[in-house]
C-alpha cells in the first residue's frame, strides 16, 4: 500500500524532530561543490539521508548526502548537503519530497543552489548568478497526479517563482562584498547528458542565461506550499559550443574556487532576509 504524501510527510517529519530539529526559518539546498556552507551551521545536527523514513539517497559524487540543522547568519536552517535529481531515476515527486518535509517543519522560505552552465555570452566561468525565473524543460512536473489540497492549490501561480523582495537584498549585498552578481533565467534539462552546442542555441534563444540539471522542480513544489523563494547559480563553465568541451570535474574545480564569494554571498543575505 503506497501511503498518502501527507501522510509520509509526518512520518518523515516527526523522525527529524526526534533528532532534536526544532523550528526552522530557512530551509537550503546546497549544489555541487557548494554543500562546503553546511560546514559553517552552528550546533549541527546532522542526519544521513540513509537513516530518515521515505527519504531517497543522493548518488551524486561531491554530494554529502545528509540534512544539517543549526544556526547560520542567526535564522535556523534546515539545509541540505547534496539533492536528488531526476536524472538518477528518482520520480519528481521524490526529488521534491525533501522540500516538502522542509516545509512541513516550518520552514517559510528556501534558498537554492546550484551549478550551472552559461548560455548568455556576457558570462565567464566562476560568476554567481541571482535566479530571477526559470524554464522548466525537463519534460515532467512534480504536480502531475493526485493533489492534496492541504499541501497546495491544484493550479498554482509561478507568475514569480522567485522572491522579487528577496533578489533584491542579495543585489545589495553583492554590490557591499564587490562581487560580481549576473541575474537571470535558469533552464531546467532532465540531464543527465550535457546540452548540445543547438539545444543550448536553442536556449538562448528561448531567453535562457543558464542551463543546468536541478531547481525547476524544488522550486514549483516550494511555491505550491506557498513558501518564498531565492536561487543562485554558481555558473561553472560555458554551455557546450561555446568553450572545448564539458566535464563534472571542471564543474566541481569552479566551484572550489568561487565557494569563498558565494559562502559570504549567502551567509551575509540570509542575515538580512
Amino acid at each position: 500500500m503506497n501511503k498518502k504524501l501527507s501522510e509520509q510527510l509526518k512520518e518523515t517529519a516527526a523522525f527529524i524532530k526526534d533528532k532534536g530539529v526544532g523550528a526552522i526559518d530557512f530551509g537550503m539546498i546546497l549544489g555541487s561543490g557548494l554543500g562546503e556552507l553546511a560546514d559553517e551551521i552552528a550546533n549541527p545536527i546532522v542526519i544521513p539521508y540513509e537513516e530518515i523514513p521515505n527519504f531517497p539517497v543522493s548518488t551524486v559524487v561531491g554530494h554529502a548526502g545528509q540534512l544539517v540543522y543549526g544556526t547560520l547568519s542567526g535564522k535556523n536552517v534546515l539545509a541540505m548537503q547534496g539533492r536528488f535529481h531526476f536524472y538518477e531515476g528518482h520520480s519528481m515527486q521524490t526529488v521534491t519530497f525533501p522540500v516538502r518535509v522542509m516545509n512541513a517543519l516550518g520552514a517559510h522560505s528556501m534558498i537554492v543552489t546550484n551549478a550551472a552552465g552559461g548560455c548568455n555570452t556576457s558570462f565567464t566561468p566562476g560568476n554567481l548568478m541571482l535566479i530571477q525565473d526559470h524554464i522548466n524543460f525537463t519534460g515532467d512536473n512534480p504536480l502531475i497526479g493526485e493533489n492534496e489540497e492541504d499541501l497546495g492549490p491544484r493550479f498554482p501561480d509561478m507568475s514569480e517563482a522567485y522572491d522579487k523582495e528577496y533578489g533584491k537584498i542579495v543585489r545589495e549585498v553583492a554590490t557591499d562584498l564587490k562581487i560580481m552578481l549576473q541575474q537571470g533565467v535558469y533552464m531546467g534539462f532532465s540531464g543527465p547528458t550535457y546540452e548540445t552546442p543547438a539545444e543550448v542555441k536553442m536556449a538562448r534563444i528561448l531567453g535562457a542565461d543558464a542551463v543546468g540539471m536541478s531547481t525547476v522542480p524544488e522550486v514549483i513544489v516550494a511555491r505550491h506550499m506557498g513558501m518564498r523563494v531565492l536561487g543562485i547559480s554558481c555558473i561553472t563553465n560555458l554551455a557546450a559550443g561555446m568553450q572545448a568541451n564539458l566535464n563534472h570535474d571542471e564543474v566541481v574545480e569552479t566551484t572550489e574556487r568561487v565557494k569563498e564569494e558565494f559562502k559570504s554571498l549567502v551567509k551575509l543575505s540570509l542575515e538580512k532576509l
